[in-house]
């Protein structure tokens, strides 16, 4: 597959002040979440090229929220913004008290992938949940989520809550990046029989650099719905608390009398987390390119 070919285009959109860049910046710059605050608003739109797997580009396209430039989306820019998009994420600031004018946004965008990119896949994160309370939250999502939905006819829409602060972050973006994955189905066949030689009880597979969740193979069930994104969280933590002691994080270990679990790189692009596995010593240290 040629580079070109590679490359896939993510527009990030939302009102202004809906938490985008800050998003941005905790998945693929290693930002912490209280660093975020010292942020400011993006003027128009900022481009980055994330290299993922080794081999697949993310263009992210962080299109700034401001009124202004939202109008020039929709008009003067239109084509260029939304050709060739692989992916929409808009992203909705839970508590914000222009709803309407959100929605209507949202719709021009839709109308414009529509039209230009009519096979790019949607996201909506209804973000700042943790400003919801806690026996709201559910009720709150599913009420957005279905308007979502309904406004987004004839396109399919997948919603997520989102918080900086806590693993939904993760999960979410674990989530649409799998979708861009080439060959998914093969690295699925191949984690499950890594897991079956080594007699894992689960298998993860993270992407290095961002620690998101690319892939998982599990034989028993496991009681945490979440702990992907928790494990995500935990070693994203750690490895910045190492760089700021200018160490290097390389694998990590736990074990009991009945419980072993361990994170080691797999590929140069991964790192791949087993527990219950036997034996355990050096099962995932090799350094294969990603096919």
């Amino acid at each position: 597959m040629s580079n070109t070919a590679m490359k896939k285009k993510v527009l990030l959109m939302g009102k202004s002040g809906s938490g985008k860049t800050s998003m941005r910046s905790i998945i693929f710059a290693n930002y912490i979440a209280r660093d975020t605050r010292r942020l400011g608003a993006t003027i128009d739109v900022e481009h980055s090229h994330v290299r993922f797997l080794g081999n697949l580009v993310l263009n992210l396209w962080d299109c700034g929220g401001q009124d202004t430039f939202m109008e020039n989306y929709f008009t003067s820019q239109r084509d260029n913004i939304f050709r060739n998009v692989e992916v929409l994420i808009y992203v909705f600031d839970v508590e914000s008290r222009e709803l309407e004018k959100d929605m209507h946004y949202y719709q021009s965008c839709l109308e414009a992938i529509l039209q230009n990119s009519s096979d790019a896949k949607v996201f909506c994160l209804v973000h700042k949940m943790d400003l919801v309370q806690e026996d709201q939250r559910d009720l709150i999502f599913k009420e957005r989520e279905e308007d979502l939905k309904r406004l987004s006819r004839p396109l399919a829409c997948t919603c997520f809550r989102t918080s900086i602060w806590d693993e939904t972050l993760y999960k979410a973006w674990s989530s649409i990046v799998y979708q861009l994955i080439p060959n998914v189905q093969q690295l699925e066949t191949n984690l499950r029989n890594f897991a079956q030689i080594i007699e894992a009880d689960e298998v993860l597979l993270f992407e290095r650099a961002t620690f998101l969740v690319i892939s998982h193979y599990q034989c028993k069930e496991q009681r945490d719905a979440h702990r992907f994104e928790k494990i995500s969280n935990i070693i994203k933590q750690f490895k910045l608390s190492c760089s700021k002691l200018a160490a290097s994080f390389q694998s990590m270990e736990v074990r009991n009398s009945n419980f072993a679990a361990f994170i080691d790189v797999f590929t140069s692009n991964t790192y791949c987390h087993g527990h219950h596995v036997r034996p355990l010593h050096s099962v995932c240290s090799h350094s294969h390119q990603y096919p």
